[in-house]
């Protein structure tokens, strides 16, 4: 009698033990017709699963990430899930024809489907590709307001999605619309090719009312997070024309004024992952940013990059590329070209800035054949895409050396100079020791001031 009063007890305390918190999501479903991959990432990319897929397209993934909405990226296709703890989404889709064969059901799936149903009613206003940008002002804005309407529509009359995240996201849309029309002067500019185009006075005074520093809006609103940056980038540019400095220093000074601790760092950390490794004053633009930083974890990761970067600076030997696959038949060597300076375009044939600086690249060839100056072209495409790198080659009828990396971006050369975009320019003097990791690019005449500063 006694055991069984014990064991009434012990079931007692086990039955009132709180239970552990859920804090996972499962993701199943299946995709037909599907090549590739499944990664759910993101939507500021500090977070990429990878989702494991079947030969016959069935996936099952825990995951453990923060509620948040994630894009899902299939290698053709693209969608927007949000994902929170203890939800059990399930998805399946044709591969060929996503967008008319989408479903997500199962537990916290609403929000998903208001997402899905808000991205294809924008894409069908918009219409097709770019050609949104070639409108004038007024029927562009008058788009943006269609858009803005059917969203807050969609929004209202979806069920099952809490009147917290309802309450959020009205003011998403809005923060969507003003971030739409703050872009238009700059791509209305590119895509109508008129580089001088402005918009009229009084068109962003929308934006005006806006205030710079909710926390709130800024971690919840990848749209109002836009308006941030770009509304500092602005002043940025101010600071430029009044003390001229570098644009990415005279960033991180208007940046390390910004109040609120949650902005200011998220702003500078998404600025210096990249940034870092592009300035031209490393030594200024590292002391800036960890004077501003109050997060240690940001500042561990720029620390490291510092450093790397601090080996790869002016008047330290290169690190090298060997026997790297040559366009014109066998391989090379960065060793190969000793005794030469060497300016080096590290480019990929998927990239379109690169493909910008191409014409300016000819020309130099032309202009510097025959001097003490070899022009290598790396490309970092990635294996499956070989045949096309050698295609563009002798389409496009590239002139220097044109090689290929042995394994694109994790290339010991590539990953010895911490490049994490492109295109990328880099100067070696005859000795093979660094001149300038960032060199100034083709279409620049610093490059040219440069040559005639080391009598090329």
């Amino acid at each position: 009698m006694k055991n069984i009063w014990l064991f009434i007890v012990a079931l007692a305390m086990i039955s009132c033990k709180e239970e552990a918190p859920v804090d996972y999501a499962i993701i199943s479903g299946n995709i037909t017709n599907m090549v590739g991959k499944l990664n759910v990432v993101s939507t500021d990319r500090s977070v990429k699963e990878e989702i494991k897929i079947s030969e016959g397209g069935n996936f099952v993934d825990t995951l453990r990430v923060k509620t948040d909405t994630y894009i899902i990226y299939d290698g053709n296709n693209v969608f927007e899930l949000y994902i929170d703890a203890g939800s059990n989404i399930k998805i399946s889709y044709d591969a060929t024809d996503m967008e008319n064969t989408l479903t997500i059901t199962g537990a916290g799936s609403n929000i998903s489907n208001y997402l899905f149903k808000v991205s294809t009613n924008a894409k069908e206003i918009k219409g097709k590709g770019d050609d949104i940008y070639l409108l004038n002002e007024d029927d562009y804005k008058a788009k943006l307001i269609e858009i803005k309407k059917t969203s807050e529509e969609i929004l209202a009359n979806s069920i099952g999605i809490s009147e917290e995240f309802k309450e959020k996201e009205k003011r998403n849309i809005k923060y969507s619309y003003l971030q739409q029309l703050d872009i238009y002067q700059s791509y209305h500019a590119h895509y109508a090719k008129k580089p001088d185009f402005k918009t009229s006075k009084g068109y962003l005074t929308e934006l005006d009312s806006i205030n710079y520093d909710n926390e709130e809006d800024f971690l919840f609103s990848p749209s109002y997070k836009s308006i941030v940056t770009s509304h500092y980038n602005k002043e940025a540019k101010k600071l430029v024309e009044t003390d001229s400095i570098a644009s990415d220093i005279a960033f991180l000074k208007v940046v390390a004024s910004i109040p609120n601790e949650i902005i200011k760092n998220s702003l500078l950390f998404d600025n210096a992952k990249y940034g870092v490794t592009y300035t031209e004053d490393l030594e200024t633009y590292y002391n800036l940013f960890m004077e501003a930083s109050t997060n240690e974890e940001n500042k561990k990761v720029i620390t490291e990059s510092y450093n790397k970067l601090k080996i790869v600076s002016k008047g330290q030997p290169s690190p090298k590329f060997i026997d790297y696959e040559n366009f014109a038949g066998g391989t090379t060597s960065l060793d190969d070209l000793k005794g030469k300076y060497v300016y080096i375009d590290v480019w990929a044939t998927w990239c379109g800035p690169c493909k910008r600086e191409i014409p300016f690249l000819q020309k130099l060839e032309k202009q510097y054949h025959g001097k003490n100056i070899e022009f290598v072209s790396l490309s970092v495409d990635k294996l499956k895409d070989h045949d096309t790198w050698k295609a563009m080659v002798e389409e496009k009828q590239l002139g220097g050396i044109q090689l290929f990396a042995d394994k694109s971006w994790e290339s010991d050369f590539v990953t010895g100079y911490l490049i994490k975009g492109i295109p990328r320019f880099i100067l070696i003097d005859p000795n093979g020791n660094i001149v300038n990791s960032n060199a100034p690019r083709p279409s620049s005449s610093k490059l040219i001031d440069l040559f005639n500063e080391l009598n090329i």
